[in-house]
């Protein structure tokens, strides 16, 4: 790997993880097009780039996330007994989903993250939180919606914060529990994604060009990224309390659009 690309991979661990620690969301919305067109443009075939993408972007996340659940943990925030009944259900669906994906062409995969992106870009500009309007459900109920947002999250490689936090603060749930909590809920599905990725990865294929891989997983860019990711998402969450937030999510939203439309392009 040229110097030029660990350049790449450390600048893209930086913003993801200040990111992550200033406004509270994944770094999949960021890592997906960015990794895919580094992987182009290391020559990767074209039908292969983004499920190379979301595999990177997933095992990525793992070291993140339990850095942000431990850090909930101390402050004693995550609702353990909401993580106990969902994290099966995430840990089942974000499993599955990645057989699907796997299944799917570049371009649809593409075409999915760029809705799913646009929608969570329009959220975040808005800022609409939803109304507290019902109790917390059933265990049943916190399985079936764990095993959909696993669904959902292994197809984009996001952690799932964009989808379990809405939902528990619509169930009464209080927003800083919400997000300590859907932080643990992170960690296993992280680790069923990259597993999944790393399954299907060996077992369809066809050699992508790129050396130092692990199914769907490319090693140097989870090393480097994560490196970097792992000590900036503090530094992001200090400075949380002094930069313009709300301002910069609007900012960021756009530029989640932006990306998501130039890697719809750059499959098509």
């Amino acid at each position: 790997m040229g110097f030029e690309w660990i350049l790449a991979f450390l600048a893209l661990g930086l913003v993801v993880g200040f990111m992550a620690g200033l406004l509270g969301i994944g770094g999949g919305g960021i890592m997906v097009p960015v990794l895919t067109s580094i992987f182009l443009a290391q020559g990767v075939p074209v039908e292969q780039v983004v499920h190379m993408a979301l595999g990177t972007s997933m095992a990525s996340i793992v070291f993140t996330s339990f850095a942000s659940m431990r850090a909930h943990h101390k402050k004693g925030a995550v609702m353990w007994n909401v993580v106990k009944y969902m994290a099966g259900g995430v840990v089942i669906g974000t499993f599955a989903a990645t057989f699907l994906a796997t299944y799917m062409k570049s371009v649809h995969l593409a075409i999915f993250f760029a809705i799913f992106m646009a929608y969570v870009s329009i959220q975040m500009a808005i800022d609409k939180k939803p109304k507290p309007s019902r109790e917390l459900s059933t265990p049943a109920s916190l399985f079936s919606v764990g095993s959909l947002i696993g669904i959902v999250s292994a197809l984009v490689s996001i952690g799932g914060g964009s989808l379990t936090v809405p939902y528990l603060v619509w169930q009464n749930v209080d927003l800083k529990k919400a997000i300590a909590t859907s932080a643990a809920i992170g960690f296993p599905l992280s680790i069923a994604g990259t597993v999944g990725y790393i399954v299907n990865g060996m077992m369809h294929s066809s050699g992508s060009g790129a050396e130092m891989m692990l199914g769907f997983v490319y090693l140097p860019g989870v090393v480097l990224i994560s490196i970097v990711s792992y000590f900036t998402a503090p530094l992001g969450a200090k400075m949380a309390h002094t930069l313009p937030v709300g301002k910069l999510k609007k900012i960021f939203a756009l530029l989640l659009m932006i990306l998501s439309i130039k890697m719809l392009t750059s499959v098509i």
